[in-house]
């Protein structure tokens, strides 16, 4: 069987180059949704239903060996709008739009076990391959489950998994419990009158007030939590005046960014805090205020059964020294953290290997790791409907 694993592995590297050359954003994904869909065809799976949040995939394969649980594995399938630099061979062929996440290795490692799962059957229940569009901002997994994705399928548990540089190839790291942050964002115009600049007496100054803001909000971190509860506060956008009129006090200034926690209750707090100060700011400079407060994922929590299991597929694979099982948690967001909202499962990282990091114009998702993430899928379907190689 494992001659048959890399044989479907290697194949699986020009889908997923074929997917690099063509990056597609959020739901707006027909090129890779068909392809897709096509493999899955000629796969033989029992059912593929396309078009759930517009451009997901699902497929069904039933078990020869009778009934027993519905589990699903998913991958995500969307792009980022950002440029590549890479100068390889099968680079994006869309500027502004690369694969700088690995979404195209995960979908082609998706591919690849239903391809092994198609051919063997020889497990006991249903296995559910979801392949995921809008992870990159459009929560596509939250809206494939608002159009019934889990209940449709009667899936019962939900196992994902995403590529990580710096990981050595051919290791899998993960936690039990929380381990990747909520991403919550926000917008704040401050908003005066405007005036001459040499006389500031005269008008609130929404720039002085905005920088007051920003060194105010990182007390939130520093002074109102838990030293041990992390929370990142990020002011990543400043707008205000112009460089062509600098003798004068700009009417508004507008200024955004994000807020990563780890615990719920310390998400609620921080938001109730960061709108305290907000506010506070504002009537301190005398000017009026807008937020526009924009949540995000919510954070990514591994039921601790589940990771048991997905921990012993990942030692069947990798061996016990490959498999660190308490990473350090992390504060990048995951849309994958609505459906462990809904269903027991859980998350693990596969490594990728001394690459360029997520979403940097000179990533790209390693090759050599796709065999890794295929015996990972294969086992854990063995691991949890009692196939047997």
């Amino acid at each position: 069987m494992q001659d048959g694993l890399e044989a479907i592995a290697q194949e699986a590297v020009s889908w997923r180059r074929h997917i690099h050359q063509n990056p597609e954003l959020l739901f707006d994904l027909p090129k890779t949704s068909a392809f897709v869909a096509d493999k899955l065809r000629e796969f033989g799976c029992d059912e593929i239903i396309t078009g759930i949040a517009t451009s997901g995939v699902v497929a069904v394969l039933r078990g020869s060996r009778g009934p027993g649980r519905t589990i699903a594995l998913r991958a995500d399938m969307d792009a980022l709008p950002m440029s590549e630099r890479t100068n390889l061979p099968y680079a994006s062929k869309v500027e502004g739009r690369m694969h700088a996440c690995g979404h195209d290795g995960h979908t082609a490692m998706l591919l690849a076990a239903a391809r092994q799962l198609a051919g063997s059957r020889d497990f006991a229940g249903t296995v559910v391959l979801i392949f995921q569009p809008a992870e990159e901002g459009g929560a596509g997994g939250r809206v494939m489950i608002e159009e019934g994705v889990l209940e449709r399928f009667g899936i019962q548990e939900v196992y994902g998994m995403h590529n990580e540089p710096g990981l050595p190839v051919g290791s899998f790291a993960t936690r039990p419990g929380p381990l990747m942050a909520a991403g919550d964002r926000f917008l704040v115009t401050l908003r005066g009158r405007g005036g001459h600049a040499a006389t500031p007496h005269h008008t609130p100054d929404p720039v002085l007030a905005s920088g007051h803001l920003v060194s105010a909000l990182q007390s939130i971190a520093s002074r109102h939590t838990d030293p041990f509860d992390p929370v990142v506060i990020s002011v990543t956008h400043l707008a205000a005046g112009s460089v062509g009129a600098l003798n004068v006090i700009p009417a508004s200034v507008q200024l955004g960014g994000t807020i990563r926690t780890i615990d719920p209750a310390t998400r609620k707090a921080v938001e109730a805090r960061f709108r305290d100060i907000v506010a506070s700011s504002a009537k301190l400079f005398e000017l009026e205020v807008e937020t526009d407060w924009r949540p995000g994922y919510p954070v990514t929590v591994n039921d601790p059964a589940m990771t048991a299991e997905i921990l012993a597929a990942a030692r069947r694979v990798a061996g016990g020294d490959r498999v660190d099982d308490d990473c350090p948690r992390i504060m990048g967001s995951e849309d994958f953290s609505y459906m462990l909202e809904q269903r027991p499962g859980a998350f693990i990282w596969l490594g990728n290997g001394d690459s360029a990091g997520l979403h940097h114009p000179a990533y790209d998702f390693n090759d050599a790791a796709i065999i890794h993430g295929l015996r990972y899928w294969n086992a854990l379907v063995e691991q949890r409907l009692g196939t047997s190689h």
